[in-house]
């Protein structure tokens, strides 16, 4: 009897301890589901202080007379000394507007930008020369599309994504052919940094990275040191597993000295519309004769970085007129036309050049040149290159 009235209390105990379990896994599970629209997360949300991250590996004060490959801006030869360590880093950043502020643009080389579905832009930042710097925060981080795949082969880059357009399973009767970036990820051999292989603590879901509730697709964040150290595990550094320099066939833009403020322009304000009737992101430049640069503002408020809660600001801005084609399938997916030639307008020192683009291949270089035939000469500093297929979709 004694026996029998032991087993019983060690059942009830083990009921107890279920149903305990039970009411707080339930009670976390509609917590997470009242901030992420009742989607789950794919990976843990522990939230990663900034102020946690390494910063300032090397001396600032180090005169800066080294020359960055992709923006021409000057460094220290410390910076540099870790960046021919490395390649660049292309990273798929979204913009749409419940995702503002973004983390880490501010911190890129060069960004460019196109529509994606729903006529809502994306962007891409490429990140080499700051990286030395600190642990980049990235966010959030979002889909690979095929045009920006062309512009990845340009550098040889490192390619973080959140998977990709592609015509795998459901997709394949409803996905272009043209469009199928994964496809192409892997027909290419880009060296492929989609998160989907990559987990905590290097890539994180985060929902509480701003202070509003956004969808679960909104919310991933990777850190570029940590991005740096799995391609290095993968072979990928300065040079591939076959020991190819990502630099061999690149070709470096040309730069030269700002113009002095007295032979600076009066371009001041570039409106560039995207798609009619999405006036959230209509792109404005508003040029500051003082710094000559031009302040972004992104549905008419200014463009901020959620890191150093500055306004984005850029030496250049490159319009790259091509055509557009789509949505080219069900799933909404567009396609530009990146290789070949057409019409650019570049802005810099408050003025602008009518020019051309033109790029060869898949993995060539794209050029822009002036009226005369001669390649544009940037002002040191980061690039910002824009899609758009009519000069009727720019103001200035």
């Amino acid at each position: 009897m004694r026996i029998m009235k032991q087993k019983y209390i060690y059942i009830l105990a083990g009921l107890g301890l279920y149903l305990l379990t039970t009411g707080i896994s339930y009670a976390a599970f509609g917590f997470i589901s009242s901030r992420g629209n009742t989607q789950l997360f794919t990976s843990p949300v522990a939230k990663i202080s900034p102020k946690d991250k390494p910063k300032y590996k090397v001396d600032p004060s180090i005169p800066r007379d080294q020359v960055c490959p992709l923006n021409g801006q000057m460094y220290t030869k410390q910076e540099k000394d870790i960046w021919e360590k490395r390649r660049p880093l292309a990273v798929m950043i979204e913009n749409s507007e419940e995702a503002r502020p973004q983390s880490g643009l501010s911190r890129a080389d060069i960004i460019y930008e196109a529509l994606a579905e729903g006529w809502i832009t994306r962007l891409m930042g490429v990140f080499y020369c700051n990286t030395p710097m600190e642990n980049i925060t990235l966010a959030p981080v979002r889909s690979a599309r095929t045009y920006f795949v062309d512009w990845v082969s340009e550098y040889d880059a490192l390619y973080t994504h959140v998977g990709g357009a592609n015509r795998i399973g459901v997709n394949a009767d409803v996905t272009d052919p043209r469009a199928d970036a994964l496809g192409q990820i892997d027909a290419y051999g880009i060296k492929d940094m989609d998160q989907f292989g990559i987990g905590y603590p290097d890539c994180y879901r985060n929902p509480d990275r701003l202070d509003h509730p956004v969808a679960t697709e909104h919310t991933m964040v990777c850190f570029s040191d940590n991005l740096y150290k799995i391609g290095e595990k993968r072979g990928w550094t300065n040079v591939d597993n076959r020991g190819v320099p990502w630099n061999k066939n690149f070709e470096e833009w040309t730069f030269g000295n700002e113009a002095k403020e007295n032979d600076r322009g009066t371009v001041s304000n570039i409106k560039l519309v995207f798609s009619q009737g999405y006036e959230k992101y209509d792109v404005a430049w508003e040029y500051d004769k003082t710094t000559n640069s031009y302040k972004r503002l992104n549905g008419g408020v200014p463009h901020l970085d959620l890191e150093t809660k500055e306004q984005l600001s850029v030496k250049n801005v490159v319009v790259q007129l091509t055509k557009l084609m789509g949505p080219v399938d069900d799933t909404g997916h567009f396609l530009y036309t990146t290789i070949g030639m057409g019409k650019a307008l570049i802005f810099k020192d408050g003025k602008v050049i009518n020019g051309t683009w033109a790029k060869k291949t898949r993995v060539g270089r794209t050029k822009f040149y002036d009226p005369t035939g001669r390649e544009i000469e940037f002002n040191r500093g980061m690039i910002w290159i824009e899609l758009l297929p009519s000069e009727k979709q720019i103001t200035y």
